[in-house]
């Protein structure tokens, strides 16, 4: 029995990421091995996405609230500089995905086969009703349905309701977004098992062919977030700080976009970020605000996603696109990002939007999200990794001590 609780200690004590990487290697050779094993292991999976998305709408409407509602009168939180650097910094991504889309074109071979159960907007118009709508969407539903808009929406109300209440109920609050915060830690421990089901269940079903085939439109994507990460960040950085941006850089990727990969979900990821931030010496009033709001508004990654695949789409057409137009669809693409995680699909149902502007109809458009579905297995990972590293980079060039 000793043994067997000094074993689970060692597990709880482990480097995370060792652990995943681990997952990833046993996933991979269980694939090889046997189609029907990695199938099965593959529930494995399955409990480990639920559980995220399950304590997901729950974690950021608790952190949300408690942190408004707790709030210190008089204390500063730099909210406002934060959000201009989430819209400057998803907009500049979408005009740095224009930019590699033209450098380096990339056609696609349209597939036949298109979900007729994927509903996209219809127009820019759609997508802020869309927004407006899930604004005052009723609080239970919003939380049964993972509308993380309608969340923050009615977080933020009831924190400010709550500012002014008394210290046990404030009290209250902070302990019951501590046992949040643990249980989200706890189901983020068993990120390895997870990964591992995950992995096995995925290269099972589509082996490596499936990525080869649209590895230049891959090869794109890849480089432009990777572009963005080391390079664009760090300029917004050392613009803001006058710092070496390098060492903050290093460390989000190191401590929260490696995290961030493997669970694909940014919302998940909130705990590692905080825990973060206050590693990084930043102002809790401020961090216990801006990251919950990150996971929902800061989408760099969505805004690239939708621009280099647009683009792809268009030049496969063969449309022209001069530099006006260019400009409108990074602004289209950042305004749809910052509502990607309201719709279902994520940034991929969010393209046909983006090709309106070229007028490509929804059939052809569709198709491309069905081959964004094909290379997600990468491109919303890595996606999800710039987004949430992002959060904490901009943060902390605002709010560094």
């Amino acid at each position: 029995m000793k043994d067997n609780s000094t074993l689970f200690s060692k597990f709880l004590n482990g480097n995370l990421i060792v652990q995943i990487f681990i997952g990833i290697v046993l996933g991979v050779i269980v694939a090889l091995i046997s189609k029907e094993l990695a199938m099965s292991i593959s529930i494995l999976g399955t409990l480990f996405v639920g559980a995220l998305k399950a304590i997901a709408p729950i974690l950021v409407f608790v952190l949300v609230a408690t942190s408004i509602a707790t709030k210190q009168i008089g204390v500063e939180t730099n909210i406002k500089p934060i959000i201009t650097l989430y819209l400057f910094g998803t907009f500049l991504a979408a005009l740095t995905a224009v930019i590699f889309s033209f450098i380096f074109p990339v056609k696609l071979v349209l597939l036949e086969a298109v979900s007729s159960d994927l509903i996209p907007p219809d127009s820019v118009i759609d997508v802020l009703k869309d927004v407006l709508f899930k604004m005052v969407d009723n609080p239970v539903n919003a939380l049964v349905t993972g509308n993380f808009i309608g969340i923050l929406v009615w977080a933020i109300a009831i924190g400010i309701a709550m500012h002014y209440s008394s210290a046990e109920t404030k009290n209250l609050f902070h302990d019951v977004s501590t046992g949040i915060t643990k249980i989200v830690a706890f189901i983020i421990r068993l990120a390895p098992f997870g990964i591992f089901g995950l992995v096995a269940g995925t290269f099972a079903q589509t082996g490596i062919d499936a990525l080869l085939s649209y590895s230049k439109l891959l090869g794109v994507l890849v480089g432009t977030m990777l572009f963005i990460a080391f390079v664009t960040n760090p300029i917004i950085v050392f613009l803001k700080t006058k710092k070496n941006p390098f060492p903050l850089i290093f460390t989000c990727i190191k401590d929260s976009a490696i995290t961030a990969f493997f669970t694909r979900s940014s919302a998940a990821n909130i705990p590692v970020n905080m825990n973060l931030c206050k590693k990084l010496g930043l102002h809790e009033d401020t961090y216990s605000v801006s990251i919950p709001l990150g996971a929902t508004t800061n989408m760099a990654g969505a805004a690239v996603t939708i621009t280099v695949l647009t683009l792809a789409t268009v030049n496969t057409l063969g449309i022209e696109v001069d530099i006006a137009t260019a400009l409108l669809l990074s602004v289209i693409s950042a305004l749809a990002a910052c509502g990607a995680s309201g719709v279902a699909g994520g940034s991929l149902l969010l393209i046909p939007l983006a090709c309106s502007l070229f007028g490509i109809s929804n059939d052809i458009a569709m198709q491309v999200v069905a081959i964004g579905f094909i290379i997600g297995v990468i491109q919303d990972s890595l996606e999800t990794a710039l987004n949430s590293s992002t959060d904490v980079i901009f943060t902390a060039a605002c709010d560094l001590k």
